[in-house]
């Protein structure tokens, strides 16, 4: 069987532009905006409300990892899922950029659970009412998990990339997975392979082998489904750029702020528990600690509605 790429419309377009010298904007690294020091809303909101207030095509991310309506917490319990999904989708559109994207955190193994408000119902609302195009699904495998006696203990987690359009920012360059000497010869035999892109390391995959953090992890600030931050700044660093906005409305535990100010983004976070507050200050207080073996990070919070010195309103 031939390979099915060769028939595929985007690979031959992006070979043309190649060939003629040119790049597309999945490739461009766009030049960051002259800033010293990164502006982070930090609010305790409901989604809609803050979405409303957010201007248009002014978000280059957003990390969305919503409830996943199972009861693991009062936050975690939603009537009419998807209608309610729908609505904050619908201003998610709204707010991107044109090289915007969009990442969705879920689970189809929810379905049961959730009441039609699994990952897999989101994705199929958005064929039926977006017109963003679904660029990947990734997914992210980690080895600790629940044992289980009727079926196959589950070790991975859907995660589904949305772009705005077709002119999506990506840098593939900023997530290479890096190869050992030894390795890297062998790729080098393969004459079809690009010795420069070799270099800089492989495509990490769709397949994401990340731990989830355990009881003891120093990551920890209290919430009770933190993400890892390594899996956060894989997004962060693909699908934005250094002085872009990063938009979290679901921010849970604030890794998102954590990552954004530790790669030069600005964001605004948002989330209805009353001590997201207080587990962005853990976060800042390991990032303070962390600081003393790296060169330190200039940022600004901004509280209580403040938003006054955030480029996105203030441009």
């Amino acid at each position: 069987m031939s390979n099915r790429s060769h028939r595929n419309a985007g690979h031959i377009g992006m070979n043309i532009l190649r060939k003629k010298g040119l790049q597309h904007s999945s490739e461009l690294k766009l030049a960051a905006s002259s800033f010293e020091t990164t502006s982070h809303v930090i609010t305790v909101s409901d989604c809609l409300e803050l979405l409303r207030q957010v201007p248009d095509n002014s978000i280059q991310l957003v990390v969305c990892d919503p409830p996943y309506n199972i009861n693991v917490a009062d936050w975690d319990e939603v009537e009419r899922y998807v209608d309610w999904a729908g609505a904050w989708l619908r201003e998610v559109e709204r707010v991107l950029a044109p090289t915007g994207n969009l990442v969705v955190f879920g689970g189809l193994q929810y379905q049961g659970e959730a009441g039609s408000g699994d990952l897999l119902s989101l994705i199929h609302w958005m064929r039926q009412h977006s017109k963003m195009l679904l660029a990947n699904l990734i997914i992210w495998n980690y080895p600790n998990g629940m044992s289980a006696q009727r079926f196959f203990a589950n070790r991975h987690e859907e995660i589904a990339w949305f772009a705005k359009s077709t002119k999506y920012f990506f840098d593939l360059d900023a997530v290479r997975k890096k190869l050992d000497p030894e390795t890297l010869e062998i790729y080098k035999r393969d004459k079809r392979l690009n010795h420069e892109n070799l270099q800089k390391g492989i495509n990490p995959t769709n397949v994401w082998k990340i731990p989830r953090l355990n009881g003891n992890s120093k990551e920890r600030v209290g919430h009770p489904t933190q993400k890892p931050k390594a899996l956060i700044e894989r997004i962060v660093r693909s699908l934005s750029y250094p002085g872009s906005t990063v938009l979290d409305f679901f921010a849970g535990s604030g890794v998102t702020t954590r990552v954004a100010v530790e790669t030069s983004r600005h964001s605004i976070s948002a989330d209805i528990d009353k001590e997201f507050p207080t587990y962005i200050s853990r976060h800042l207080a390991q990032l303070q600690c962390d600081d003393l073996l790296s060169p330190p990070v200039n940022y600004r919070l901004l509280t209580d509605g403040d938003w006054s010195e955030h480029p996105v309103f203030s441009g």
